[in-house]
């Protein structure tokens, strides 16, 4: 078995907005709760290979893994997955935005499987993520629904 997210939001901003704020890597251990730090590795092109470290979990444990992103700024997309996998045997993420009447909608879906010596197995970390998910897409709608607000959105390039 395989695990497999769907996990979406609106956001009451435009998709330049949301596309800009939330494809600023640099800027995620502001915009992510779970996030510590980022270090940006590599960039060829609209790939970027960066480390994510999160804060420590209950028992002080801190996580960090190597990932790889690929941006589709025409098609609002973006295709990432795990190089230093860890746990996972794989994770595969793809990222959609939708401009929808009111602003955009932000999709998230999520594609992996656990190694057979993890400490959780596909089912726990389905669940897990699909109680985290909701939790960050909602801090992140609602910093840029701020930021919007307050009129200090980023600037855009148009598309």
């Amino acid at each position: 078995m395989a695990g497999h997210t769907e996990n979406e939001i609106t956001v009451n901003a435009p998709v330049d907005v949301v596309w800009e704020m939330t494809n600023d890597l640099p800027s995620w251990p502001h915009l992510f709760s779970e996030y510590a730090s980022l270090e940006i590795l590599e960039e060829r092109g609209d790939t970027t290979r960066f480390r994510l470290t999160m804060h420590p979990d209950e028992n002080g444990k801190v996580w960090s893994w190597v990932s790889e992103r690929t941006v589709d700024r025409k098609g609002l997309t973006v295709r990432a997955r795990r190089v230093e996998t860890g746990p996972f045997a794989h994770m595969d993420i793809h990222w959609q935005y939708f401009k929808v009447p009111g602003g955009t909608r932000m999709k998230w879906t999520q594609d992996f499987a656990m190694k057979p010596d993890a400490p959780v197995d596909d089912a726990w970390m389905t669940d897990n993520i699909n109680r985290n998910s909701p939790i960050q897409m909602a801090l992140i709608r609602d910093k840029i629904e701020k930021r919007q607000r307050e009129g200090r959105a980023p600037a855009v390039s148009r598309v």
